[in-house]
């Protein structure tokens, strides 16, 4: 028998019109704003602030993973499909891919096999169009930005070596990463060191995940900070009376996406930031838009447990007042060899060894979780190289830390392979035992905040403030931005800032390199380690591998 692609599983299912997926969520047609048949538009007026108080969020993470990813997404798409084949009504809520992943190494972010959201070419490809509205609406600041300093119209005296801002593309091009503009003459502007983020990387696609409606939207956008004057004053993109421009470019962006899964069950489909060097989950507008139309809301937050959970609950849910009723944490017995000292060629073959070896780093997820009183879940995202031994090692290990541990079966049978994991998730949501708090206040001061993630969900003994760092703090403390949220960025490939530390390290000290400032989006961003906000392609892109026809039917996406 064949084995499928999942874009040939995608490509054999026929849709139903987006119409009556909005059906399914009580709403009417002449409400929703079409992109064809199988996509719409969500207006904010659906929001409701009593519902989402009485709904239920179930927020799916994952245990530090290996390279190729766990299935989150996957888990989170067949968990909404097995709540649904009992009974229940479940709406997922995911975030946006970017193209940078889809044709670099990591492929799309819309599930697999059978538990995906469709239709898939399009959610993976420009889907409505919002990457390209958050990439133009910082381009525009960018060059807003270059046009003051070429002919200073609105007097602000901008020195240009202090400035922050970068422009976005969302692509992995690392000859971006740094370069040189305004060169070729006085009409081409000033030149000065400028680069290139990608997209996901960008402030405005944290501060579109971050609005809570658009007078909101306007007003971050317009705390902006861009860099000083040469009497060292702050400048900001209302000082460029960029704000309105810029939410004009995001007029529909800030709307969510509605599509189905193959069984199809709602799917909202909204932001996209990067879980390692931004918050790593979708706006706080869909969340609410899935809570105030479903009982019952899966989302998903980007890498492990340490990056994208933490995140999630101590930025979002902290800014949007939401309180998770459990965790799915995803782990696959591929990482937890990985996590026990097997090597790459090793991920694949059967060793209960390395799996008892790597439960450290599920156990000490586990742990963080609880820290936030919050019940979790362990969804074993199976494949068919696990055997039953070192599957049952897990259930049982789990069970004695009082934790239920469910195989999910999601990506070869949908939601029948996921009904005993909708059944563990529902059974926890109804036990009344998670009762969310952050970890920290955000009127902490900064240092203390930073060492409470570090030291309790890294594990960390001790954080190293390098020189820059320390000017770094001093520049915030100055600027009176000490009671915004931390959004720590980190190696995903392990708790430490080491990535070569698998498992649960002990003993070991983070550094912090420099901290920088996402004023509208409210946090601070201490950068540990040597992250890159721009990838590179690999030796041999994933683009290498597609192919379209005549009549342009796709292959090769994942």
């Amino acid at each position: 028998m064949k084995h499928l692609t999942d874009i040939e599983i995608a490509q054999e299912k026929e849709l139903i019109h987006i119409k009556e997926i909005a059906a399914k969520l009580g709403i009417e047609e002449d409400t929703i704003e079409m992109f064809g048949k199988y996509k719409a538009k969500l207006p904010l007026t659906l929001i409701d602030e009593d519902k989402i108080k009485k709904n239920n969020l179930i927020l799916v993470t994952a245990i530090t993973p290996t390279p190729a990813g766990e299935g989150k997404t996957t888990v989170s798409i067949g968990l909404t499909e097995g709540l649904n084949k009992i009974g229940k009504q479940a709406t997922v809520v995911l975030r946006e891919p970017s193209l940078g992943p889809v044709f670099g190494i990591k492929g799309g972010a819309a599930g697999g096999g059978y538990s995906q959201v469709v239709p898939m070419e399009d959610i993976n490809l420009h889907f409505t169009g919002d990457f390209n509205a958050v990439e133009k609406a910082n381009n525009l600041l960018s060059a807003l930005i270059d046009n003051n300093l070429q002919s200073n119209c609105c007097n602000l005296n901008l020195d240009p070596r202090t400035i922050l801002w970068k422009r976005v593309i969302d692509m992995n091009d690392r000859a971006l990463r740094s370069i040189v503009i305004g060169l070729g003459g006085t009409a081409n502007g000033i030149p000065r060191e400028d680069g290139f983020n990608i997209t996901p990387a960008s402030e405005v696609m944290a501060i579109l995940c971050m609005a809570t409606d658009f007078e909101d939207l306007k007003k971050r956008l317009g705390d902006i900070f861009i860099g000083f004057t040469f009497d060292k004053k702050p400048i900001f993109a209302r000082d460029l009376k960029a704000e309105n421009a810029m939410a004009i470019l995001l007029k529909y962006a800030i709307k969510p996406n509605l599509v189905q899964t193959l069984e199809e069950n709602p799917a909202i489909i909204h932001g996209g930031p990067f879980a390692n060097i931004a918050q790593g989950t979708n706006t706080i507008i869909a969340t609410k838009m899935g809570l105030s139309l479903s009982n019952y809301v899966i989302t998903e937050a980007g890498f492990g447990a340490d990056l994208g959970a933490e995140k999630f609950l101590n930025i979002k849910c902290v800014a949007a007042g939401l309180s998770p009723k459990a965790v799915v944490l995803v782990a696959t017995i591929r990482a937890l060899r990985h996590h026990g000292g097997a090597k790459k060629d090793e991920f694949n073959t059967p060793n209960l060894a390395f799996v008892k070896a790597g439960f450290c780093n599920l156990e000490k997820h586990i742990e963080n979780i609880r820290k936030f009183n919050i019940e979790p879940v362990v969804a074993i995202n199976t494949f068919s190289n696990d055997s039953y031994k070192e599957i049952n090692y897990i259930i049982e290990k789990c069970a004695e830390l009082g934790v239920n541990a469910v195989v999910s079966d999601g990506w070869a049978k949908g939601g029948e392979g996921t009904k005993e994991l909708a059944k563990a998730v529902v059974e926890v949501v109804e036990s009344n035992k998670s009762h969310f708090k952050p970890i920290y206040n955000w009127k902490t001061p900064v240092k203390e905040k930073i060492e409470t993630i570090a030291k309790e969900i890294y594990g960390a003994i001790e954080v190293d403030f390098d020189k820059k760092a320390k000017l770094n703090l001093a520049r915030i403390d100055r600027l009176g931005f000490n009671d915004f949220a931390i959004c720590m960025a980190k190696t995903q490939k392990s708790f430490s800032d080491n990535e070569s530390l698998v498992g649960r390290p002990e003993n070991f000290v983070v550094t912090v390199r420099e901290i920088e400032i996402a004023a509208g989006a409210k946090f601070i961003i201490p950068i540990l380690g040597q992250m890159m906000r721009m990838p590179g392609l690999p030796g041999v892109p994933a683009s290498e591998n597609m192919t379209i026809d005549n009549n342009g039917v796709i292959s090769g996406l994942s």
